[in-house]
């Protein structure tokens, strides 16, 4: 692919970004912070009126029949607003894991509400900082699921989970409503995420894919969630490498912009390189969707993007000085978000450790 977006996909980035920036404020953020359990409505209810939901599913199922590369810049955008929901990101990863790996009657029954968003979805694989464990905490007996699922982003809000779990003597992947789940609220610094502990006993659940499928199936999975989680995370660096250069530009100190000295010039511009090399990560990634180097591109994307809102959050703040950890600037929204995304989908050992054996591997 063209390393540029075509016209269709530079009006769903320009469209998105409108809407967003009309529907989504700080104001409206900020309580969420101090409140467990709540996400930003506004959002999802916009996100589902815009069809972001059904972006990537098949026209069958309710869906728009796009790709990863659309839901990508929705999610770009997402990450510039500081959206207040992690939905989009988990019912995309559980819808492609039931339809690429569901049976008919799987699809029949779950896509359409996932596409419209009257579903919420979840993706539970993690056992603690393992984004996919050797051995997962969950196991699977017959028709019926055990055990308990830690951390789980949205895991408050959703109805169902996609699972990795211990089958009978081999990993399975495999989907469960959670209206009988027992959910425990986990209060973090970015509540809106809505982190919760899944404890399951005796849940009814439908296999999807065992063996040594499943586990790749599961890797599969987490690298889309991880270009989606990427593109957000390239998004809200992009957002703050703009909010330093404006105040460089109108902060004065001896006489002069604090952008004309070198420690801010040139801290921003190094923003502005890692910026890049992240938007050019996540659109090569999305564009190898469905290739033999998908994900090693999804690693490389994730860690770039990481590494850029990390850096562009905390020099974004130093940068603004002491007015820059205020509750009312709201910068700290962005660098909590930058904390919160950067363990979703597997922190950044993680993926290093999928890059390195993958890029070894293409090296033997």
């Amino acid at each position: 692919m063209s390393i540029l977006y075509d016209e269709g996909q530079q009006a769903i980035a320009t469209e998105s970004r409108r809407v967003l920036e009309a529907r989504v404020s700080k104001e409206e953020l900020l309580p969420l912070l101090e409140t467990s359990g709540r996400y930003h409505e506004g959002y999802w209810t916009t996100a589902k009126e815009q069809g972001w939901t059904a972006l990537a599913l098949p026209e069958a199922y309710g869906g728009l029949d796009l790709g990863l590369i659309e839901l990508g810049l929705i999610a770009h955008q997402a990450g510039r607003s500081l959206s207040g929901a992690p939905f989009l990101t988990s019912n995309f990863g559980a819808a492609k894991a039931i339809e690429l790996y569901g049976s008919d009657d799987q699809k029949t029954k779950w896509l359409p509400g996932l596409a419209s968003g009257e579903t919420i979805g979840a993706v539970a694989f993690a056992s603690g900082a393992n984004a996919l464990p050797a051995r997962p905490a969950l196991t699977l007996t017959g028709e019926r699921l055990d055990g308990v699922m830690t951390g789980v982003a949205g895991g408050l809000a959703a109805d169902i989970a996609v699972v990795f779990a211990n089958g009978p003597g081999m990993p399975v992947l495999a989907v469960a409503e959670l209206a009988d789940v027992k959910r425990t609220a986990i209060a973090t610094f970015d509540n809106s995420r809505l982190y919760a502990d899944l404890e399951f006993a005796g849940t009814p659940a439908e296999t999807l894919v065992t063996g040594g499928a499943a586990r790749e199936a599961a890797l599969h999975i987490l690298a889309l969630q991880a270009v989606i989680t990427a593109h957000e995370q390239a998004g809200g660096a992009e957002a703050m490498m703009e909010i330093a250069r404006d105040y460089a530009v109108t902060r004065r100190a001896f006489g002069q912009p604090i952008g004309a000295f070198q420690s801010i010039k040139h801290r921003i511009a190094e923003i502005y390189g890692l910026v890049e090399l992240a938007r050019a990560n996540c659109i090569h990634a999305a564009s190898r969707e469905g290739q033999a180097d998908f994900i090693t591109a999804a690693a490389a994307a994730r860690i770039s993007a990481t590494e850029a809102y990390d850096t562009a959050s905390r020099d974004c703040v130093q940068i603004h000085g002491g007015i820059g950890v205020t509750w009312e600037l709201g910068l700290h929204l962005h660098t909590r978000r930058a904390r919160s995304l950067a363990i979703e989908q597997g922190n950044l050992l993680f993926w290093e450790d999928v890059l390195v054996d993958r890029l070894t591997g293409e090296a033997a």
